[in-house]
């Protein structure tokens, strides 16, 4: 069965960009050459958008490979396929990893374990519920990584399969 996904570099600096491409490679069991254009949401800095095919659970093994990238601002997506939900994984130096599970039209869903978690912490006073649900539908992520992606509108594309 195969999966597809985006992998979408928002930030990187120019010196990690070819080890970007080798982990990425690594993941996919075939080397990735992205097209890399300048950021201009952070000057200095590079961006590249891979379309991606490859086994389900790709799109973890490429976040897992740059989660300890202090400098870098990435985001990973998976299409559902028969048998497995689809995901998204959002990466920021500040906020670190956030992990969703995508249903079918896009919508974020959050396990029922999570939200009984948010919800005892909201009813102890330790948080407020709307402060923890944001967080589970990802959004000081999405806050952090729009102006990034907004410029990164007309970007080139590449497609990479992996071997198999």
């Amino acid at each position: 069965m195969t999966a597809r996904g985006v992998f979408y570099v928002h930030s990187a600096p120019p010196a990690l960009c070819p080890h970007i491409e080798w982990a990425v490679g690594g993941v996919l069991g075939v080397p990735a050459s992205l097209a890399w254009t300048d950021q201009p949401a952070a000057p200095g800095t590079m961006r590249a958008e891979l379309h991606w095919e490859g086994e389900p659970g790709t799109a973890a093994g490429i976040a897992s490979s740059l989660r300890n990238w202090k400098l870098l601002r990435f985001e990973v997506t998976e299409d559902a396929t028969p048998g497995c939900d689809g995901a998204r994984y959002s990466c920021t130096p500040s906020l670190g990893v956030f992990t969703a599970v995508i249903g079918a039209n896009g919508d974020v869903m959050i396990p029922e374990n999570r939200l009984r978690h948010v919800m005892a912490s909201a009813a102890g006073g330790k948080s407020s519920l709307e402060h923890e649900l944001e967080r589970l539908m990802g959004t000081p992520w999405d806050h952090e990584l729009e102006p990034f992606r907004r410029a990164g509108d007309g970007a080139p594309v590449r497609w990479l399969h992996a071997a198999g």
